[in-house]
């Protein structure tokens, strides 16, 4: 038998007891606090991933901020193509004769030749037409022009003044001189008579 398995079979007929220990040797104690915690490869990663952060931010960044607004362009094309669509329904719409009479009469009220047009006023909407100057109603007849009360030459020195007050247009006022060639003369201008408008 080997000297090993002799030292087995000696110790396993004894009883155990407790034995005094040996005092150990005392370890010397590491200063360092995170021995294990903080490694090269833990560096290295960290390292990696910061750099790699680094990197892949401001892409990623302008990449969801370029994706908005292109979604925003895009709703704001189809907004633009779908009032494109609207205006050239409605030019297509005054394209029909039919449709130009009815805005014609709706809008601005013009009738057929022989037809009578009639305005309907709803009595509790109407305002009383008012003299501006007086403040009085103005009723059927004559307009009141607020100088009844004074004798006649005091009525004609008031629409004197009041025509002295008048701005007048000049361009408006100008005669026009119907020998002058650069003034065309009007369709329905009265001919003198005797004269052939050969």
């Amino acid at each position: 038998m080997s000297a090993r398995q002799n030292a087995r079979t000696s110790t396993a007929g004894r009883s155990r007891t407790p034995t005094a220990r040996t005092p150990e040797v005392a370890r010397p104690v590491r200063t360092t606090v995170w021995p294990r915690v903080l490694t090269v490869r833990a560096m290295v990663l960290f390292v990696v991933a910061l750099l790699a952060f680094v990197l892949v931010f401001p892409t990623a960044r302008s990449y969801f901020g370029q994706s908005a607004q292109l979604q925003a362009l895009r709703a704001e094309v189809a907004a633009a193509q779908d009032r494109t669509s609207e205006l050239e329904f409605q030019v297509s719409r005054w394209q029909d004769q039919a449709y130009v009479a009815s805005q014609a009469r709706e809008r601005l009220a013009y009738v057929y030749p022989g037809e009578t047009a009639y305005r309907v006023l709803d009595p509790e909407l109407a305002e009383p037409a008012v003299n501006p100057d007086t403040g009085k109603g103005v009723a059927e007849g004559p307009v009141d022009v607020g100088f009844a009360d004074t004798p006649w030459y005091g009525t004609i020195w008031n629409s004197l003044t009041v025509a002295g007050e008048v701005t007048v247009d000049e361009q408006a006022a100008e005669p026009t001189d119907p020998a002058d060639p650069a003034v065309p003369p009007a369709d329905d201008a009265p001919t003198t008579p005797g004269t052939d408008d050969e």
